[in-house]
């Protein structure tokens, strides 16, 4: 294991503290001294050696990664996959690198929806104001016009958004493994109109304004002196309170407020509202759904909240480990039994694919994937 730069200047010092801290009464003066040294140490600098600036590229040419003609994430130069490693030792920064690059990975499917897959962007709430938080699904342009079939696909919890099965595997495996790409071309191929929903866009994040606190002096009848030897307290306080902060998180990022999008604030709420303003609204006498892991969770909330109205409309749900529950989510008996018919669970599983999987819940029959990934 190797020690920063910062540790091996530290460490001394802290030890010396508590063997201080254990000693007789009058050593523990000493502390005073010892915490006086440690507030003179520049730990922005330290800090600078031990891990670089969280200041990443904002396209995958910058990261020096395109995607090749299968599909694949690969180095521009070497034809390397994707190295999570980058720096040794160095876990929070790399993190930090591998969300950086996951998010410019949302953009280019996003970019593939629409240019390779031809749907369209539809900016929600359908009423939204200028000003308010907006989220987004994306369609074909037949998705409320074909009159025989539609296709809704709904990805699971987590950074994945629409268009995206699971990240890691757009990242480590290829596009087709990844992404919904597959399914909407094969549906589209097949007469489907199609509706893909962006169940984990439920908010935008804005920097926290900072509210200044007046000090003591600003408005107090104390004697100056005594004004004075407050604030010099209170400023030591603080300092030493952002010295522990700077060592514990020495790239501090900004603080950000989540505003939530109206009647999307949700995986769930986001089902709902897609249901009500696109689905329900369709020329299509049959609906089909594909819901991956938490989508199957919304899919069961919407039946729960939209019982008729999804029974009168939707044929056939196809779920991908669902992590739905009846029980929990309080399924009525009615909703339990039209499950059984016409909803079907492919887990992960090392058995043959389509082999029957046993339940415990008395929900949609469970059939093997046939494959454990």
């Amino acid at each position: 294991m190797s020690i920063t730069l910062s540790s091996l200047i530290l460490l001394p010092i802290w030890i010396s503290m508590a063997q201080i801290q254990q000693g007789d009464p009058d050593e523990k003066e000493k502390t005073t001294a010892l915490k006086d040294l440690l507030s003179r140490i520049d730990l922005d600098e330290l800090m600078k050696k031990d891990e670089p600036p969280l200041d990443f590229p904002d396209t995958l040419e910058g990261f020096e990664y395109a995607f090749n003609e299968k599909g694949q994430l690969r180095h521009i130069k070497t034809g390397e996959p994707f190295v999570f490693n980058y720096r040794e030792d160095l876990h929070r920064w790399n993190q930090k690198r591998y969300e950086a690059l996951g998010e410019i990975i949302t953009k280019y499917v996003y970019e593939l929806l629409e240019k390779d897959c031809n749907l369209k962007k539809i900016s929600i709430p359908v009423d939204a104001t200028e000003s308010e938080p907006k989220s987004f699904i994306f369609m074909s342009e037949d998705a409320l016009t074909n009159p025989q079939k539609l296709m809704v696909l709904i990805h699971g919890s987590g950074v994945v958004r629409a268009g995206q099965w699971a990240r890691r595997l757009i990242i480590n495996e290829d596009l087709d493994s990844g992404t919904q790409i597959p399914f909407i071309k094969r549906a589209m191929d097949e007469g489907y109109g199609v509706i893909v929903l962006n169940p984990n866009e439920n908010y935008i994040e804005v920097e926290k304004p900072k509210i200044h606190v007046p000090s003591s002096s600003d408005s107090s009848d104390e004697p100056a002196e005594k004004r004075e030897r407050k604030d010099k307290v209170s400023k030591e306080t603080k300092k030493r309170r952002d010295f522990y902060e700077k060592y514990r998180n020495p790239q501090r990022e900004k603080e950000m407020m989540q505003l939530y999008i109206r009647e999307n604030g949700s995986p769930e709420e986001h089902a709902v509202y897609v249901w009500d303003h696109f689905i329900a609204q369709s020329a299509a006498e049959n609906v089909f759904f594909v819901a991956h892991s938490y989508g199957g969770l919304a899919f069961v909330e919407l039946m729960i909240q939209r019982e008729a109205d999804v029974k009168s409309k939707v044929t056939a749900v196809a779920l991908t480990d669902s992590v739905h529950n009846v029980w929990h989510q309080e399924a009525g008996k009615t909703i339990r039994e039209w499950m059984r018919e016409n909803c079907c669970n492919w887990v992960s599983s090392s058995e043959p694919l389509d082999t029957s999987v046993e339940s415990m819940l008395p929900d949609c029959p469970r059939v093997s994937a046939g494959s454990r990934v």
